[in-house]
């Protein structure tokens, strides 16, 4: 025989457990081999408590540009101080960067400011992620938007001069389109926000629409008109790239928090 028992108790107790005062006739658990009576809720699992949602790191705009160009800044300074041990902080200070290194602190500089723009539009069917890591990869993704038209891969651009589209070829040649700013070729910025929409595409499968978008921070853009698409990518300016976010969707604030989270979970903070 087993020594305990649930039953209804011939006279008043006292739980084992709590303390509590347990009437006659009230159910209870008697143990035989103690000769106690306890509360039978006590025989109850209790439910688990809820496991909160773990933080996201929505990321910095323009961290890791601004990490690597540090790290040539400073790999400069040590070149020229071990050169030229007694004069080399004075040549340092007199000397300016070369531009392989400067690109870096203009383009840390276009994401924070776009990255700005962005956390100051975000709410809750407007989730913004910076500065993503490309599992596999040394590349990296500006800003991505996750919005109820779907999911929007940003890349920040600060070039000077005006972003057009040119068109070569269409009748009797394959058409071509290419992208400039003024007269310097940058059609390869379009190319990789193409490879990196296909990243999104890939963690967010084919239920969510993924657009893509070179925002211009500091372009000359003219009065009226002036954006365009080249290849299905939005080129526009920050201004622009607010209005086509807040465009209303088919996600609703569920399916965007999801998309938010699987984004954030498979593509880390670069």
């Amino acid at each position: 025989m087993p020594d305990e028992k649930t039953m209804r108790l011939r006279y008043d107790g006292v739980c084992s457990v709590c303390a509590v005062a347990l009437p006659a006739k009230a159910a209870a658990v008697y143990d035989r081999s103690t000769k106690t009576v306890r509360c039978v809720t006590h025989d109850e699992v209790p439910a688990p408590e809820p496991v909160p949602e773990p933080p996201i790191d929505p990321g910095t705009p323009g961290a890791s540009a601004r990490r690597e160009f540090e790290r040539l800044a400073q790999r400069r300074e040590q070149r020229i101080r071990e050169r030229h041990p007694r004069i080399g902080g004075l040549l340092h200070a007199l000397s300016d960067e070369p531009q392989s290194t400067t690109a870096w602190s203009t383009g840390a500089s276009g994401e924070e400011r776009l990255g700005q723009r962005l956390n100051a539009l975000a709410t809750d069917r407007l989730r913004v992620l910076h500065d993503r890591r490309i599992p596999g990869s040394r590349a990296n993704i500006d800003h991505l938007a996750v919005t109820p038209t779907g999911v929007f891969v940003i890349d920040a651009k600060k070039y000077a001069g005006r972003p057009r589209l040119k068109i070569e070829g269409g009748l009797l040649r394959p058409r071509v389109e290419k992208l400039l700013v003024d007269r310097r070729d940058c059609t390869k910025v379009v190319d990789g926000v193409l490879k990196q929409m296909d990243v999104a595409r890939e963690v967010v499968g084919g239920d969510v629409p993924v657009h893509g978008v070179l925002c211009f921070v500091e372009a000359d853009w003219p009065l009226i008109g002036g954006s365009f698409t080249t290849r299905g990518i939005h080129v526009l300016w920050p201004k622009k790239l607010a209005f086509l976010l807040q465009a209303d969707g088919p996600l609703d604030g569920e399916a965007i928090d999801a998309t938010y989270r699987l984004l954030a979970s498979k593509l880390p903070p670069a």
